[in-house]
């Protein structure tokens, strides 16, 4: 008995995840009440206050159901030196957009955080999260073009930091704009190519660190003076 009352627990939480997912994707975070999850998910509040402190800690909840984009690309980053850099940072963005893509939940979820959301004190560790995920990713793509630049695959002054904002900006941007009409095109399918063209782009014309401007000769600034 005590079994099916724990399975029955599970599947009432679920259910509420389910139901928050929705409703805080139709009507933003802020405009969403616990009586509209509730209603949703076709429970009562007290079935949220059993298993949710707040709208925070299920706004929490909900959001530690998916694997973002970024958490995917870390995921199969692996680690130390490669021999091909820029080909491992090709199948981790790869990877990124591809998750979004494939995974419903993933989708909802991101349009809900980035779209539907804003970030107050109480949401705070969800959007901790975000950003160690981000700038766990922003160090490993760093080391990838780093070892890029080392293995000759990108010229030596190539600016890596700069190169690697660039390609978070492009990932995003194709992120924002794709979940908002995932009509628009095949995702998956284009994946390969938005990356393959990105990292053409870097691979033929990176950004370059500025060169440090020579001193004058003494005698040219004593001339000068």
């Amino acid at each position: 008995m005590a079994r099916k009352t724990r399975e029955e627990a599970v599947a009432t939480r679920e259910a509420l995840l389910d139901a928050a997912e929705r409703e805080f994707r139709d009507k933003g975070v802020a405009h969403t009440t616990l009586a509209d999850v509730a209603h949703a998910a076709g429970l009562t509040r007290g079935a949220i206050y059993w298993h949710f402190r707040d709208k925070a800690e299920l706004f929490e909840a909900m959001c530690e159901r998916a694997a973002m984009p970024m958490e995917a690309m870390l995921g199969c980053a692996g680690g130390g030196r490669c021999a091909d850099p820029l080909g491992t940072l090709r199948t981790m963005a790869v990877m990124g957009l591809t998750r979004l893509a494939r995974d419903a939940r993933t989708q909802a979820v991101f349009d809900v955080m980035y779209h539907k959301c804003e970030f107050t004190a109480d949401l705070a560790p969800v959007a901790l999260r975000q950003r160690a995920a981000d700038e766990g990713c922003r160090r490993q793509v760093i080391e990838l073009l780093d070892q890029a630049v080392a293995r000759g695959q990108l010229p030596a002054d190539a600016d890596t930091g700069l190169a690697a904002a660039l390609l978070k900006a492009f990932m995003v941007g194709v992120m924002h704009e794709w979940v908002q009409d995932p009509a628009a095109y095949d995702l998956e399918r284009m994946a390969p190519v938005l990356i393959d063209t990105v990292l053409a782009g870097l691979a033929a014309c990176p950004p370059r660190r500025a060169r440090r401007r020579k001193a004058a000769p003494r005698s040219a600034r004593a001339a000068a003076a």
